[in-house]
């Protein structure tokens, strides 16, 4: 089963597209949020809120490992996952779209790995799955790449943060998209994230940061962003090959 992981900005997929059921699940890191399965491009898709209900949730307490051990009990293998980022980049303009190809994770105080009680080492060269990538650069007018710096909020970053980001690489920056995309990897499902820039970062704004512009933005390009979803969905195979599913054989001592 294909599944997408909703942030800002995806809470109308609930209402464009027929809900089939729902599913609630606990897991031993706790209960996840309500999943969704809805019907998109004649596929049953399992959509989760991943700020729960309302958006509810701040991204440093987001249960990350129950929202993927979730999708994983109910068979989902292949996850497309939404971001809202600011743009390190003034040629990456708020209401655009990026797929990162890489991250550099700047968080701290989350669980990080289902595997505590075991040493296992995941391969995170490249971090995200180049199918999925490949699909979703396919599917729209987006960034086709570009590294994904990771914070831990909830306040936005400083200027100076800001600055060595973009020193070191950095195309956008957000508080979601790490651990959960190196969670999926541990489990073996495909991974893809689209980054929909809702700001410039601080210091690259000529202003101050408001939640109100965040929000704002991310309405701006939400039909956009769907539409991208709706297209890779289209085109994803349910039973794709890909070397995502078979990471762990080389990762366990």
């Amino acid at each position: 089963m294909i599944g997408i992981i909703g942030g800002t900005g995806t809470d109308s997929l609930k209402d464009n597209y027929p809900i089939i059921r729902e599913e609630n699940i606990t897991t031993k890191y706790g209960d996840a949020p309500t999943i969704s399965i809805l019907e998109i491009e004649n596929k049953e898709v399992a959509y989760i809120p991943r700020h729960s209900a309302g958006h509810s949730v701040p991204p440093h307490k987001i249960n990350y490992r129950a929202n993927i051990e979730a999708l994983n009990i109910i068979g989902v293998n292949q996850i497309f996952a939404t971001n809202s980022v600011g743009s390190l980049d003034t040629n990456i303009q708020p209401g655009s779209l990026l797929i990162p190809d890489n991250f550099i994770d700047f968080t701290h105080n989350r669980a990080s790995t289902f595997y505590d009680e075991e040493v296992v080492h995941i391969d995170c060269t490249e971090p995200y799955c180049k199918n999925l990538r490949n699909i979703l650069i396919s599917s729209g007018d987006v960034h086709p790449y570009g590294i994904y710096i990771a914070t831990e909020g909830p306040r936005f970053e400083t200027g100076a943060e800001i600055q060595f980001y973009k020193l070191i690489g950095g195309k956008v920056v957000g508080m979601t998209g790490v651990p959960e995309a190196v969670l999926a990897r541990e489990k073996q499902m495909c991974y893809g994230s689209i980054c929909a820039v809702s700001n410039y970062a601080a210091s690259i704004s000529p202003h101050k940061l408001t939640i109100k512009e965040v929000v704002d933005a991310m309405k701006d390009c939400e039909e956009q962003l769907i539409q991208i979803l709706r297209k890779s969905i289209k085109k994803t195979k349910e039973n794709l090959n890909c070397e995502c599913q078979n990471i762990l054989n080389d990762a366990i001592i």
